[in-house]
C-alpha cells in the first residue's frame, strides 16, 4: 500500500486570463520508508511539488495523501529542508534545532528535549559547533543544522528541496553520504528534489523525470538496484550505473529538445525609424 498518493494534481499561477499552468494531472506513489529524487530542469515545477507536498501551497484540482489522510496545509509529519537553509541567525546551532523541537513536542520535559536536540546534532557531526550561530558556519555547516532540525521534529517524511545546491562540489559529496547514513538509520521516506543525477543516483531508491512545463507532468522512472553506502568512485566503474545514468541524461536531453520545438518564437515588427540629424 503506498504510503504518499498524490493524485490527478495540477496547480497555476496568476489570475484569470493571464493564468499559468505550472504543474498537469501529477500522479504518483510513493511507499513508506522509500527514497525518491525527483529531477528536472530549473522553471520545471519541482519546488511547486515540494510545497504541495508540504502543504505550503493548496492543489487547485486532485489530492494529496498521507497515509490515507488528505493534506490539507503544513503538518509536523513533514520536515522540509530548503536550498537556503532558512536559520534564525541570532540563535546557536542548538537553539535553532531546539526552536522546532519544542514547537513540536511541548509536553515533553525539558531533558527529553535537550536529549533529542544533542542527538540529532551529533548524527550531522555538529556538537563541537552546538554553540555557533549561522554566521559563524561554512555553507555545508548550515546546511546540516537544517537537516537536523528536520529530524529532530521526528517527521514522517523528509522533503528535500535542492538541499545542497548552492554547497562547492566537496561539501557536497560529504553532506549526500551524511544524509544517505541518516537515511540507513531512521529509514524515514524522502522526497528529494535536485536537477543533479548523480546525486538522485547516489542518493534515492527511484528516480522521476519531471517534464518541462507550463503544465509540467512527471515522466519516465528509474530504478537504482545500488546497495547504501554508494562510492561515487566506485560506480564510475560501474557498466549498470553508466548504463542507468546515460539513460537518464538522454531522456532528458530528449525532453529539453521537445521542448524547444514547441517553444513559439514571436516576431517582433519594429518600426522603420530613420536617424535626425541637426
Amino acid at each position: 500500500m503506498s504510503f504518499v498518493e498524490i493524485k490527478n494534481v495540477s496547480k497555476a499561477y496568476g489570475v484569470v486570463p493571464h493564468r499559468l499552468s505550472v504543474l498537469k494531472d501529477i500522479n504518483l506513489s510513493i511507499r513508506e520508508g522509500e527514497f525518491v529524487a525527483v529531477i528536472g530542469f530549473s522553471g520545471s515545477g519541482k519546488t511547486t511539488l515540494i510545497s504541495l507536498l508540504a502543504g505550503l501551497l493548496k492543489p487547485d484540482a486532485g489530492e494529496i495523501s498521507i497515509d490515507g489522510k488528505k493534506v490539507e496545509g503544513p503538518g509536523p509529519d513533514r520536515g522540509v529542508v530548503f536550498q537556503n537553509y532558512s536559520l534564525l541567525p541570532w540563535l546557536t546551532v542548538y537553539q535553532n534545532v531546539k526552536l522546532a523541537v519544542d514547537q513540536v513536542f511541548p509536553t515533553m520535559n525539558e531533558k527529553s528535549r535537550s536529549d533529542l536536540v544533542y542527538r540529532f546534532i551529533k548524527i550531522v557531526n555538529l556538537l563541537p559547533a552546538e554553540k555557533k550561530r549561522p554566521a559563524e558556519l561554512s555553507g555545508g555547516m548550515r546546511q546540516r543544522v537544517a537537516v537536523a532540525r528536520a529530524l529532530a521534529m521526528n517527521p514522517r517524511i523528509l522533503l528535500l528541496d535542492e538541499p545542497l545546491g548552492a554547497l562547492d562540489a566537496l561539501t557536497r559529496g560529504t553532506i549526500q553520504q551524511e544524509i544517505s547514513r541518516i537515511w540507513m538509520e531512521d529509514k524515514k521516506t524522502v522526497v528529494l528534489i535536485t536537477n543533479d543525477v548523480d546525486e538522485g543516483m547516489i542518493l534515492a531508491d527511484r528516480i522521476i523525470l519531471l517534464n518541462l512545463g507550463p503544465g509540467a507532468t512527471l515522466g519516465e522512472e528509474f530504478l537504482i538496484p545500488f546497495t547504501r553506502l554508494r562510492d561515487p568512485k566506485e560506480l564510475n566503474y560501474n557498466p549498470e550505473y553508466k548504463r542507468i545514468r546515460n539513460n537518464i541524461i538522454s531522456c532528458l536531453y530528449e525532453m529539453r529538445q521537445k521542448h524547444l520545438k514547441k517553444t513559439v518564437t514571436e516576431e517582433i515588427s519594429l518600426p522603420d525609424l530613420e536617424p535626425q540629424y541637426s
